[in-house]
């Protein structure tokens, strides 16, 4: 086995000097290096868009000055302070700040006991969970794009509801996940079209968004149908991210019917928090719950959750203090309360809406919105309605440009 020595020699002139074994070998000169600034933004920021926050962050509407003004917010019920929340509420975030016992870090998926508390809230024998279970997020958002994270890889497709959310596409496509939206039908007052589902799954699906009660839509989906829904996933042996942020706020007609509790083969990932029921989305409190009956999911899904969750530390800790307070000492009165304004709200948007020339609203069933002739999304937690445009409008279509014609 021979060894050879090299000794590299270089000289402020960039002369190059090799000596192996003694032996002396000049190169020459090297061209050098210059240093230049090349600083540029990352491809998944390029990729990344949000159509509503880039609406509403830009936003500088001048009103009509000939006609009265109509509030346009969004789906945040604190915009206007007709909807706050309620004093237990807020008193509970008052004693855990004076508490002093949540000022420092927290495991990254949450206390163990706020994950508890979660856990027994929303377990039922159909559905049981415990507190492994639970992982705790900055609001519903953080949640979903943890949940499509562990459940997508980069070249994958998920399934996506059209109309929907806007913020499942500016995930998915900042990820590398291609998106497939799938058909809601407003003459079946936003249902899922099954048929056009089932067709766009191939080999890539990694997951099916369900969104329910929907945002935009309005509607609260049936028993039936969600039977339906999870029998397509079922055959397609593909997972459910649930999004049901806007869980029991449905109105008296209607009955919510988280779809985890009638699933019994397909896993799925539910989504929800504080920001909408308790009307306090700015306090960034949301969670996911890990419903696998048949351990489909295995440990691998649980402990990927948590592998992401601990790229950052998790939602708020004097929130997460005041947690079981404010579940277990809400009174109903405010969550009756609540319904029953958006309820007289969503009524009066209808009907004014339906005596429009033009304009076919499908009345809702529940969450704080409706959508009109499927190209107008109305909020109706404000006295009137919000429209927004997903970047594309003209005056036969939007309600700000009706208004101010």
């Amino acid at each position: 086995l021979r060894m050879d020595s090299y000794l590299i020699q270089m000289n402020g002139n960039s002369d190059v000097h090799v000596h192996r074994n003694g032996n002396s070998l000049s190169l020459g000169k090297v061209k050098s290096r210059k240093p230049r600034w090349a600083v540029r933004a990352s491809e998944m920021s390029k990729k990344t868009f949000n159509p509503i926050r880039a609406i509403v962050d830009t936003m500088k509407v001048e009103p009509n000055p000939n006609k009265p003004m109509i509030s346009l917010s969004l789906g945040d019920p604190t915009v206007f302070g007709n909807l706050p929340t309620d004093d237990e509420v807020i008193q509970a975030v008052k004693e855990a700040l004076d508490s002093g016992n949540y000022n420092g870090y927290a495991p990254s998926v949450g206390y163990q006991s706020c994950r508890q508390v979660v856990a027994a809230y929303y377990s039922c024998p159909e559905a049981p969970l415990e507190a492994q279970d639970v992982i705790l997020t900055s609001g519903c958002s953080q949640a979903i794009e943890l949940a499509l994270a562990v459940l997508a890889n980069p070249g994958q497709n998920i399934l996506v509801p059209r109309p929907g959310f806007s913020l499942y596409k500016t995930l998915a496509l900042s990820m590398g996940i291609e998106v497939k939206f799938y058909n809601l039908l407003p003459e079946k007052s936003w249902e899922i079209d099954l048929k056009h589902l089932e067709s766009l799954v191939d080999a890539k699906t990694a997951c099916l968004i369900v969104n329910n009660p929907s945002n935009p839509c309005g509607s609260v989906f049936s028993k039936s149908h969600l039977q339906k829904i999870l029998a397509v996933a079922s055959r397609q042996c593909v997972p459910i991210l649930a999004d049901e942020i806007y869980g029991d706020m449905v109105f008296a007609e209607c009955k919510y019917e988280p779809i985890a509790t009638l699933s019994t083969n397909v896993p799925i990932l539910s989504c929800g928090g504080l920001a909408k029921r308790w009307l306090v989305p700015g306090w960034r409190m949301g969670w996911i719950l890990v419903n696998d009956r048949r351990d489909i999911f295995g440990n691998e899904i649980r402990n990927g959750l948590v592998s992401l969750s601990q790229r950052i530390l998790g939602p708020c800790t004097i929130v997460q203090g005041a947690l079981e307070h404010i579940i277990h000492r809400t009174p109903p009165e405010f969550y009756h309360n609540t319904l029953s304004f958006l309820k007289s709200n969503a009524d009066l948007c209808y009907a004014a809406l339906s005596a429009v020339s033009g304009l076919q609203p499908v009345r809702p069933s529940g969450a704080m919105y409706l959508m009109v002739s499927e190209a107008l999304m109305c909020h109706f937690q404000s006295i009137a309605v919000c429209s927004v445009c997903a970047g594309s409008c003209c005056p036969a279509q939007c309600l700000p440009c009706l208004l101010k014609m």
